[in-house]
């Protein structure tokens, strides 16, 4: 129980950390964003310490099948905290900020091609915007679908190669998908593997819907303003960071379909015990 509880705070003061670097990189912001931060990361905390203290999670998926949360949360703060390091170089330069510049500005060369999801984000901003928020948001933008498509790539790898969820026991359902119901009507096997699909195809669209969506609604109503350095950081983090997550979602269902099948077909290859005529 102690040692749950001890996971469960660290977790807690990683997520608190992860809300407020933001604002421990850039620039101080003013009293009323302070204290809805502050605000944010103790429900998170909150959050975060009553469902892993607890033996039975209620919204959290995957919390006993490592790394899948470890490798989502490691790559929403090295995100938020490099697109935090290339802004905070046009009020505090040093070494660390242009590192970080020079890298959002390579990736953006790489991945900043006709028709793809970084050049979609970049044309979204209004005509008339500056020309520096345009570099920002092309250099955050192109780091950000980088490190999803690298935390999506590690997640293959551990499926594939490492075996996961885990070989040395059984993956439990109810612990590890605590909002499917296995007994909510049809076969297991057919819900897992439509969750899967719909996971898939709207993890793979959405980074091209959302920037359309926003320049849509950019002539019926006013934009998000992504002059401040903290809405751009979040936005763009939030922007590849559901994808890829709703990605990794998609193929661990499906793989767990595939272990259940698996299951399965071992159950059915079992010798049958012979009936006695007695």
């Amino acid at each position: 129980m102690m040692t749950r509880l001890t996971w469960a705070a660290l977790r807690a003061a990683a997520i608190v950390a992860l809300i407020a670097s933001p604002s421990m990189i850039l620039p101080v912001t003013d009293s009323d964003a302070a204290q809805i931060i502050t605000l944010i990361a103790i429900v998170a905390a909150i959050f975060t310490l009553v469902e892993y203290g607890s033996r039975s999670p209620s919204l959290v998926e995957f919390r006993d099948a490592p790394p899948f949360n470890r490798i989502r949360f490691g790559a929403l703060l090295f995100t938020v905290v490099i697109i935090a390091l290339i802004l905070r170089g046009h009020v505090m330069p040093s070494t660390l900020t242009r590192l970080a510049q020079a890298l959002g500005t390579t990736v953006a060369n790489l991945i900043d091609f006709p028709y793809s999801p970084v050049r979609l984000l970049v044309l979204m901003l209004p005509d008339r915007s500056d020309p520096a928020l345009v570099a920002d948001l092309r250099m955050a933008a192109g780091v950000a679908y980088l490190v999803s498509i690298l935390s999506l790539a590690i997640f293959i790898i551990m499926v594939r190669f490492g075996g996961w969820p885990s070989r040395r026991q059984g993956f439990n359902i109810w612990v590890n998908l605590p909002t499917f119901d296995p007994t909510g009507g049809g076969d297991v096997l057919g819900r897992l593997e439509r969750d899967a699909q719909v996971n898939l195809i709207l993890g793979f669209l959405l980074p091209f819907v959302i920037p359309a969506v926003v320049k849509f609604a950019s002539d019926v109503v006013d934009p998000i303003s992504l002059a401040n350095a903290h809405t751009l950081t979040w936005t763009v983090t939030a922007w590849a960071f559901l994808p890829a997550s709703l990605l990794m979602r998609g193929i661990a269902l499906s793989h767990v379909a595939v272990l259940i099948q698996a299951q399965r077909d071992r159950a059915g290859n079992l010798p049958q015990e012979p009936v006695s005529a007695h």
